[in-house]
């Protein structure tokens, strides 16, 4: 075993462990703040797997940006600090048969795969590539996006405007 199988494991065990304390905690504060950990968690193997600009992606918009919404947004409504998350509707045996049904087709898969001929080319970095093929290849799509963007900020400014004319 060596540092990566390690440092993997190490973020595989962050993600699976905090994730589930994320719906099982009653808290909502203390779930918010345990999907911080699940998120950089997903961000770290994002890197292990050679995808920094995704992994850069989902720290700064899913960590910095919505998480961070979303903690404000509960810690600065005073009456949902202490709310207790309770389910009445809690179905325990149907969650099992999924996640056991999952669980096994992913150990299938696993047990199934031939990983000794897979040879993996990952290179240093990825941004400089993604970079280069938006800016050439497809610089016509990306150019509409941010049109298309640009007309759904305008909508939306125009819809939230509270003097309607």
């Amino acid at each position: 075993m060596n540092i990566y199988d390690i440092i993997f494991y190490l973020f595989a065990g962050i993600t699976i462990i905090s994730g589930f304390l994320v719906v099982s905690v009653k808290n909502i504060v203390h779930a918010a703040f345990y999907l911080l950990f699940t998120l950089f968690g997903i961000a770290g193997l994002y890197v292990l797997l050679g995808a920094d600009f995704i992994a850069i992606v989902q720290i700064m918009v899913y960590v910095g940006g919505i998480l961070i919404l979303i903690l404000f947004g509960v810690m600065l409504t005073n009456k949902i600090v202490d709310v207790e998350i309770k389910s009445e509707s809690f179905q325990v045996i149907p969650a099992i048969i999924f996640i056991g049904i999952l669980m096994g087709g992913l150990v299938f898969l696993m047990v199934t795969t031939n990983w000794e001929n897979n040879e993996l080319i990952i290179p240093l970095t990825t941004t400089k590539i993604l970079g280069n093929i938006i800016l050439t290849d497809y610089i016509l799509i990306f150019e509409l996006l941010g049109i298309l963007l640009l007309i759904a900020l305008i909508g939306a400014a125009t819809i939230a405007r509270k003097d309607k004319v």
